[in-house]
This record gives C-alpha cells, structure tokens and sequence, in this order.
C-alpha cells in the first residue's frame, strides 16, 4: 500500500518540466487544421455578407446597403475586439517578469477561442436546419468574441501559474461549457443579459476560481517576488484599464436590439462607470494610512461597473439608478481586494492572481441580481406595451410571460452559470492536475523565462521599485510611511 501511495505521490507532485517544445506545436498545429476542416464542412457566409445579397435585398424590399447589419453593428464589433485582445491583454501586464506571457498567452486564447467559438454558438444559434451548416454574419463573430471574454477572465486568475498547453485545453472546454450555458440562459430560460454579468463574467469568474482551487501551489511563495509590479508595468496594465473602461459601452450594447435598448444600455454602461471611478479613489485612499492611492485598485475596482451593469444595461433603471449600481460595484470590488482576496487565499486556499473575484464574480453576481429585480418590477408604466414586448422579447412561447416571472428566470439564470463555471472549472482542473502539461514549477511561476525568449538587457536592469501583488495585501511593512521597497537585480 505504502508504494501505492508513493508512487501515486511521484506521479501527481513529480518534478515539473515546462519544456513544451513539442507538446505546444502538436495542440496548435492539430487543432488549426481541425478548425479548417471544420469549417470547411459546416461554415457558411449568412445572407448579409454573401455574394447574393443583392437577391435578397430584393426579395425582402431592401432599398440600401446601410440596412445590412454590418453597418449597425461593425463599430460596436471593433471596440468589442480591442477590449479583447488589447485591454484585457495589457491589464494582464502588471507583473515585472510576466509581461510576454500576459498579452501574448491573451492572444493565443484569443486567436483559437473565437474560431472554436464560432463552431460551438453555431451548433446551438446559427445552424441552418435545410442544408446542416452554420451561417454566420456580424453579429457571429461579436458573441464569438463574448466566450472568449470568459476564457480570458478564468486566466486571470491562473495568470503566471500554467502552462500554454493547458491554457489551450482551458479554453477548448472553457468556450465549449459557455455555449451550453450560453443557450439554456438566453434560449430555454429566456432570460435577458445583454452585457454578460451572468454568462460571460459570472461563468468566467467561477470556472477560473475554481481551477485555482484545483490547482493550488502550496510553496508558490518561492516566486512571490516575481508576482509583483514594477513602475512601468503598472503603467502597462493601466492602458489595459483605459481601452476597457472606454469600451465598455461598446461591450454592454453591442448585440441589444437596435434602437433605444441599444442607446439605453450604453448610457447606462457610461454612467454606472463614472460612479465606480469616484468610489474606487475614495475607498482606495481611506484604506491606506497617508491616504495613498493604490494602482491595483485603480486598474482593478474602476472596471467593475461594466460587469455590474451587463444584465440590467438595455432595461429602464433610470440615469440616476445607472450612479447607484456603479457606486455599489465600486464598493463591492474594493472589499474584495481589501478583504476578501487575503481572506480566500489563506483560508480557501485559492490563488487569483489577477482578482477576478473581485473585478468579475462579484460584480457578476450583483448585476445579475440587479437585473432580476428590475426585470420583476417592469411595468407598461414605465416601459410602455411594445417597449415592455421589444426590451423582454415576449414574443411567441413568451408571449404570456410577465415581468414577474421573468424576473423568476433571470434569478435562475445566476444559478446556471455558477453550476457551470463551478462544476466544470472542477472537471477541467482535475484533468489540467495531470503532470504532463508543461506546467512551471512553484519557483518558476510569474516568469517570462520559462516560456518565451527574453532579451538580455532584461537581466541589467537597476534596483527598481517593487509594488505589492495584486494577489495579497499589503503586508505590515509596506504599511509604513513608504509603499516602495527596493530590490536588488
């Protein structure tokens, strides 16, 4: 029994080699050519971006090009894209030795997720029953780049700890689980989440969590100081925060419908954002004891808004209601990182580097609560009967539904992404455990070294100032009359 155990030790905590030389080609290369013979077989251009547009335009009386989605609906996909691949790229560069492997490990999820994301949303929204085949157009490739927004959120809190390869396994399951959970909220449930609180950030935020937990590295102090910030690299992450806190209006309305709930959702996304910037600065100088700012929390606890406001965004929660939702998120976030954040590490034994508990779950969680209630207090008052029909989309099977009930829904809907991100970060961080990914060791973690090849001037650089961790708090030293300490290269 005793050599049972031995070697069931020696398989699951063995040395850790990163070498990914070959592992990394053979998942890239393999699943590139799936992707193409995938495409080949069920892709095809939608009826507004194929060559017989024209035919159709006159079969449906269309009287403009400007009438085809493209024109609604490109601008939003653009800014949508930037916060994909540039502002949750550059936010991940906070640490002074993980700059590469945050916007460049960004890009690779990025860059296989959309296109397995397109394949997977098919299936369940866009399959064509006459001929089999996915149609895609527009509106595709802006909720493709939604699932991958929950893959990105889930590596933030792996971010330095895991391997490419099994950055890619993350995200082949992770875009996988979100369009299953995607189609029972939005299609069976009906419930509606514009911006994404549930879908997107609850789901996002838990199943990364919870592979955190899975994966948990006991001595990952051995590279605490390379888990720090430097001056530059907060500087980096806050370009990041800039291009998501523009965009973010882009990213609440960009697939509501046309029209007022279109308008509505990005004034509402716009203001709620305002309010949680003023909250952020205000808490973050209260917590410190010369009432210094702290750039996690600015890069951080401003952003969490955006997430707060993505289920409610096309609904009527009034200007005023929009203040107070980002004002709440503000509040929320920063406990996190003050409190909860310590808390969890120690305790529950999970290691969120990024704090996206406290940026996405959270805030996820309180939109999609938020959405509820306003969904259950509709009225044809407020809303008018066709505006109450168009913003809930009580049409066919959910003609007879009323805003009660649908309230009732959209709470179930919180339900369905936490079992999802939960039960399947738990499946998918038991089969990222097995030793033979490539993963860094506890001491090599937060290095650019282990993965990519990084100029030697980098090995030259002068004492710098060293920032705390966005993944623990201050300690009691950095407390003292100084936030800087010096370390010696």
């Amino acid at each position: 029994m005793g050599n049972f155990v031995d070697c069931c030790r020696g398989f699951w905590c063995g040395t850790k080699n990163p070498n990914v030389r070959i592992s990394l080609p053979v998942v890239c290369f393999v699943w590139q050519i799936a992707m193409i013979i995938l495409f080949g077989v069920f892709v095809r251009y939608d009826e507004e971006s194929d060559a017989h547009w024209s035919e159709h335009r006159h079969e449906k009386n269309i009287t403009s090009d400007i009438e085809n989605d493209f024109y609604f609906r490109y601008p939003s996909f653009q800014d949508v894209h930037v916060m994909i691949f540039v502002g949750f790229g550059f936010l991940m560069t906070f640490m002074k030795r993980y700059s590469f492997g945050g916007v460049g490990f960004n890009f690779l999820i990025g860059a296989f997720g959309l296109q397995w994301a397109l394949l997977m949303q098919g299936w369940f929204h866009s399959l064509d029953p006459t001929d089999g085949t996915i149609k895609i157009g527009i509106e595709n490739i802006i909720n493709a780049d939604f699932c991958v927004a929950g893959c990105l959120i889930a590596y933030g809190a792996l971010l330095g700890k895991v391997s490419p390869v099994q950055l890619m396994i993350l995200t082949l399951f992770g875009i996988t689980l979100f369009a299953v959970e995607e189609h029972i909220i939005l299609s069976l449930l009906h419930a509606r989440d514009s911006g994404g609180s549930m879908v997107i950030h609850t789901f996002g935020a838990y199943y990364g969590l919870t592979i955190s937990w899975i994966l948990y590295r006991p001595k990952l102090d051995q590279s605490k100081h390379l888990g720090s910030s430097v001056y530059h690299s907060d500087v980096f992450a806050m370009i990041g925060t800039l291009f998501l806190w523009m965009f973010w209006p882009s990213f609440n309305s960009a697939i509501s419908d046309h029209g007022d709930g279109q308008h509505r959702a990005a004034i509402n996304t716009y203001l709620a954002l305002a309010a949680s910037v003023l909250t952020t600065f205000a808490i973050s100088s209260l917590s410190a004891k010369k009432g210094k700012l702290d750039m996690v929390h600015i890069q951080n606890a401003t952003l969490a808004a955006g997430v707060g406001m993505g289920t409610a965004a096309e609904f009527m929660i009034t200007p005023y209601g929009s203040l107070i939702v980002g004002f709440l998120c503000g509040i929320l976030s920063m406990f996190g990182y003050l409190v909860l954040t310590p808390f969890m590490e120690k305790y529950m034994k999970i290691q969120d580097t990024c704090g996206i508990h406290n940026l996405h779950a959270m805030p996820g969680i309180l939109g999609g609560v938020i959405g509820a209630i306003t969904a259950a207090t509709a009225s044809e008052s407020v809303y008018g009967h066709e505006g109450l029909i168009n913003t809930f989309d009580f049409e066919g099977a959910f003609a007879n539904r009323t805003p009660a009930i649908q309230g009732g829904f959209q709470a179930a809907g919180i339900c369905v992404a936490l079992v999802f991100g939960i039960v399947g970060g738990i499946i998918v961080g038991c089969i990222l455990r097995l030793p033979f990914w490539g993963d860094p060791s506890d001491d090599n973690c937060f290095d650019d070294e282990v993965y990519w090849e990084v100029p030697e001037d980098e090995e030259s650089i002068p004492p710098i100032l060293e920032y705390n961790s966005h993944m623990v708090g201050k300690s009691a030293d950095r407390m003292s009359d100084t936030n800087f300490s010096v370390e010696q290269s």
